[in-house]
């Protein structure tokens, strides 16, 4: 990398944005992670808070107040990230580490809709928003977006069945909307030195049954979910300046499920 990266990392507690942030210290980045208060934030000052190239923040990306003081109360600190990503999310399994029946469709909460929405995609706008008034123009800089398989694919619901966990349409609604977030800003900042791109995961494995696993296999080319790190290598990729002249796209890191 020929300048050195200072990434700013939402919703970093999760079991991709924990790998994200070994992966950018073992190349040498500066790290600055944000995550609600709370045993995430907790955690990762307890995995990482001695790492000389390691800072955390808490944050909710919903916040209209606390995203628009963020990247000046940086700057006090000397800190100028030149590569932000858009992590934070309400996820499937967010929903049910609350301990509650995951709803079908018809039984979906309005809050949980709204809520998913608050997080998943306008606290991503909100984020984009603030970077262009205090980074991007003034200095070279990448957003990435972070969606999913299931922002431009339907789920193939069947494999759901007996989990205890479903795939649901907020979640998709987000991630799709994350993408044309991306398109639009990509041609908005084009001559401001700012790229913008969009990552979409596959299916990664977090102790998932073996029944799931090979549920989810067999919608896969490569017949088997992502390691987390995989995930990340890519990350790393539209992270470093390798990806350059890349703006304005979705790269699908899903073990071929997008290309059946």
């Amino acid at each position: 990398m020929a300048d050195k990266k200072t990434v700013f990392l939402t919703g970093s507690g999760g079991v991709l944005g924990t790998v994200y942030i070994e992966k950018f210290l073992k190349n040498g980045m500066e790290v600055i992670a944000s995550e609600l208060p709370g045993e995430r934030y907790d955690g990762l000052m307890d995995r990482y808070g001695d790492h000389d190239c390691f800072h955390c923040i808490e944050l909710d990306v919903g916040s209209e107040e606390q995203v628009a003081g963020v990247f000046k109360s940086l700057a006090t600190k000397n800190l100028f990230p030149n590569v932000v990503i858009n992590n934070a999310a309400v996820t499937g399994e967010l929903l049910m580490g609350r301990g509650e029946p995951f709803p079908d469709f018809a039984n979906t909460k309005l809050e949980t809709w709204e809520k998913t929405l608050k997080v998943n995609l306008t606290g991503a706008f909100l984020v984009a928003r603030q970077m262009d008034v205090d980074i991007v123009g003034r200095y070279p800089a990448k957003l990435i977006n972070v969606a999913s398989m299931y922002a431009l694919n339907g789920p193939h619901h069947d494999i759901y069945e007996g989990m205890p966990f479903k795939s649901f349409s907020a979640y998709s609604a987000t991630k799709a909307g994350i993408h044309g977030l991306t398109v639009w800003l990509a041609g908005y900042w084009a001559k401001r030195d700012c790229t913008v791109n969009t990552i979409a995961p596959g299916a990664v494995f977090n102790d998932h049954s073996v029944e799931f696993q090979c549920r989810v296999g067999k919608l896969i080319m490569l017949d088997r979910m992502a390691e987390p790190e995989e995930i990340a290598d890519a990350m790393t990729f539209l992270v470093s300046d390798n990806s350059r002249y890349m703006t304005g796209q979705i790269v699908n890191v899903d073990g071929g499920f997008s290309a059946w």
